[in-house]
């Protein structure tokens, strides 16, 4: 430390005089050299230059040893300057400007206690490790790097692969952002031995396409893995398929095509995601299919790949599929290959028997709703129906019906209405093409509604016709719309009731409902793949 003067005024006597501060020099992070005043000492007009110089020697050194120096503190007997390093001392201590040890106190269990300011704390390079380490301890819990290193991996390769997984499992986003991520916040680098000056993005690339080479083993290894960690028998099999769009237009793909979204993005390519889980969650198999593919038609690839994914103890499991897949080929295929099948019937059964003296079992689901299961059965085959009835669905499904049905009917008021305006739309084919459009806007309500036109003739206006004589066309014109309920027809009659088919028979109520309450495990699972999906498909550049 050193005393810094600059020229001014002294108030006290108006005499233009030398202000001092004892100034300190450090580095900055960029290696800088820079000042910071560690107290404004006044004006010192009655010390000479030594008297000054020996000052600031004794603060330095008192200050850089706390006051307790190894070797003894340069000597004076001058008492004007030790009168001036205590009192300048003391008001850095007292200010705060420098960090001593607090007197130890004395502990009742003989513990060495200190007392720390967490303001005066500082820390640089600060990197997270909670979540990259659980990650981490999964990833050897499944063996992924001995796996890697069997197929021939090097040992830097089987790091960097381990590197990638954990960061996309943490915090998933591009091989570009990941990057960033690695070499900024995170401390994945650390815990894999990775080195992470080696992390960039074309490395991220290469190892990302190196795992996808080695897909169906790995699937395999992890599927037989989490099946022996767990004792896993994969008794219960669950197949689900979700979407997600790319941003670019994909001219080079072959897969991304345009279809259905699941996300309303008709204007975008898609990929079809399929998997293929059991009940605690665990991926027996995925696949990314055609945008363009029907749900349906997914079902036959999987089914003869699934055995090899599964345990081998695994004699008959029961695959969970949705209505949407569950079409009668799918179900006799499913039996053909020697498998059980849970689903949602696809259409409602309008004739069923309920057997006599089957009573109805009152379950709750996981938010403790009360529903009834009741067993029934079908003329047109001989698989065990449930049939369920939810009384918080029905009252969802009510007012559903009841929005669409207002939203309908004001539908066809407004083709109504325009009948009798001027310049309003009246030809019949247009008239009647506005009430195909407003049925397929709300399908679930137009098929309960009769409606009845009335039409007459209109002359239309002359036309000519080249090489013909001018002649009349008449143009046939609305002149009024009624619409009502059909008759005996009541819209609310399925609501909140629904029926579970499966090929089990020997089976409980209770049973059957639990089984197919395990398809929520797959939408779970479906969800979390494809936010993780969509970062890489949106964010990243890769070719599919």
């Amino acid at each position: 430390m050193y005393f810094k003067v600059s020229m001014r005024t002294n108030p006290a006597t108006g005499v233009y005089s030398g202000y001092y501060r004892l100034v300190e020099s450090y580095r900055n992070h960029c290696d800088r050299v820079c000042h910071r005043t560690m107290l404004n000492a006044g004006y010192l007009d009655g010390l000479t230059t030594d008297q000054l110089n020996l000052i600031q020697k004794i603060l330095t050194a008192k200050v850089a040893n706390h006051d307790n120096a190894l070797f003894e503190l340069p000597y004076t007997d001058d008492t004007t300057v030790i009168r001036y390093v205590d009192e300048f001392y003391n008001r850095m201590v007292a200010e705060k400007r420098i960090d001593v040890f607090a007197e130890k106190k004395a502990s009742k269990n003989g513990k060495d206690l200190q007392m720390i300011d967490l303001n005066s704390i500082r820390n640089k390079d600060v990197r997270e490790i909670g979540a990259e380490w659980m990650s981490y301890q999964a990833m050897c819990q499944l063996q992924i790097a001995p796996f890697l290193e069997s197929l021939g991996w090097s040992e830097d390769q089987a790091r960097l692969a381990l590197t990638h997984i954990v960061s996309r499992a943490v915090y998933p986003a591009s091989e570009l952002e990941t990057t960033r991520w690695i070499r900024e916040n995170s401390a994945v680098c650390e815990i894999t031995g990775f080195d992470i000056e080696q992390v960039t993005k074309d490395r991220l690339y290469f190892i990302s396409k190196k795992l996808y080479a080695e897909k169906q083993a790995l699937e395999q290894h992890l599927s037989i893995r989490t099946n022996e960690l767990f004792d896993i028998q994969d008794k219960i099999i669950l197949y689900d398929l979700t979407n997600t769009y790319f941003e670019g237009r994909k001219q080079g793909s072959k897969l991304a095509k345009f279809g259905r979204s699941k996300e309303k993005r008709s204007d975008a390519k898609l990929v079809v995601l399929g998997l293929v889980i059991n009940p605690e969650g665990f991926i027996k198999y995925s696949s990314i299919l055609e945008g363009n593919m029907a749900d349906s038609k997914t079902l036959e690839g999987m089914i003869g790949k699934l055995r090899i994914k599964t345990s081998f103890s695994a004699q008959k499991a029961l695959i969970v599929i949705d209505a949407g897949i569950a079409t009668e080929e799918n179900l006799k295929m499913i039996l053909g290959n020697g498998y059980d099948y849970l689903c949602v019937s696809r259409s409602s059964l309008k004739i069923y028997n309920i057997e006599a003296g089957t009573a109805t079992v009152s379950v709750t689901d996981n938010r403790k709703q009360k529903i009834e299961l009741c067993r029934v059965n079908s003329d047109s085959n001989t698989d065990y129906y449930l049939k369920v009835e939810s009384h918080s669905k029905e009252l969802k499904e009510r007012s559903m019906n009841e929005q669409f049905r207002s939203r309908f009917e004001a539908g066809m008021q407004q083709i109504a209405a325009s009948l009798t305006k001027k310049g309003g739309v009246k030809q019949e084919d247009k008239v009647h093409e506005r009430i195909g459009r407003l049925k397929q806007k709300y399908p679930s309500i137009g098929r309960y509604f009769d409606i009845e036109t009335q039409v007459c003739d209109q002359p239309e206006l002359k036309r000519k016709k080249k090489g013909a004589d001018k002649d009349k066309e008449k143009n046939r014109i609305v002149t009024s719309v009624k619409w009502a309920v059909k008759e005996g027809v009541d819209i609310n009659s399925r609501s909140g009731v629904y029926f579970l088919r499966t090929s089990l028979q020997a089976n409980s109520e209770e049973n059957v409902w639990q089984f197919y309450n395990t398809i929520r495990e797959v939408e779970a699972t479906i969800y979390a793949a494809d936010i993780v999906m969509q970062s890489d498909v949106k964010k990243s550049d890769i070719i599919i």
